[in-house]
């Protein structure tokens, strides 16, 4: 009798295939961008690979994982692990730092951005958890997988460094026009948007240096002049 591995039961993953779909979308792109902080670190082709994954699918297993409603999406749809590979071989491929390319970087920031907000949104919202807590999913997908990205190449998360490019709040404006939408009985103009919104936010931010307040250092006060040595 053939030895066989018992299959286990896998719980159907609640999404529909509009938020799948953007998943995806914002998967490839956020691969694309984590490979080439491999390039820009010297790394091999392995590198490439695991910067790749991390920052298209860690945001989603982040997701997903925290909502508890079976396991993550890129553990059972092969079509995540797909779109991560295929990004990353991407960018180990063609030029994308030089050139015409550069500005096809900054489409696929706004894009993953923008994709990864509105995602999280929607699968909250399947999922039947709270508007507050679609809210936050939204900008736990958009930024989880880029944060874990810039940790493993050892350098300050993007998201919180002092730079143009507003990442968290385009986050959430693309989640909160997502969740308004959605909840008016509009799932597939919420998720179109929601996209258009943040990566709008986005680019707008970098062409035009937008960025949060920085809290300023106040200068030391000057000492009180007082009675020189010796004076009466």
């Amino acid at each position: 009798m053939p030895f066989e591995l018992p299959t286990p039961e896998v719980p159907e993953e609640v999404i529909s295939l509009g938020t799948l779909i953007v998943d995806l979308v914002g998967v490839f792109a956020g691969s694309v961008l984590g490979a080439l902080l491999a390039e820009r670190r010297k790394m091999d082709l392995m590198g490439f690979l695991v910067l790749g994954l991390v920052s298209g699918v860690g945001g989603g297993i982040l997701r997903d994982t925290l909502l508890q409603a079976g396991p993550p999406l890129a553990l059972v749809k092969p079509g995540y692990l797909a779109a991560a590979l295929a990004g990353a071989l991407a960018a180990f491929i063609f030029e994308l730092q030089h050139g015409p390319g550069v500005r096809l970087l900054a489409t696929l920031d706004a894009l993953t951005l923008g994709a990864f907000a509105v995602a999280g949104t929607q699968r909250t919202l399947e999922v039947g958890l709270s508007p507050g807590t679609a809210l936050l999913m939204g900008a736990i997908t958009a930024a989880g997988g880029g944060v874990i990205r810039d940790v493993l190449a050892r350098q300050t998360p993007q998201l919180m460094k002092a730079v143009p490019g507003y990442n968290a709040t385009a986050a959430l404006a693309a989640s909160a026009v997502c969740l308004a939408l959605s909840m008016m009985g509009h799932p597939r103009l919420a998720l179109l948007a929601g996209m258009v919104l943040g990566g709008g936010l986005r680019l707008l931010s970098l062409r035009y240096g937008w960025r949060l307040p920085v809290k300023r250092a106040r200068s030391a006060k000057p000492p009180e002049a007082g009675p020189r040595d010796g004076a009466p």
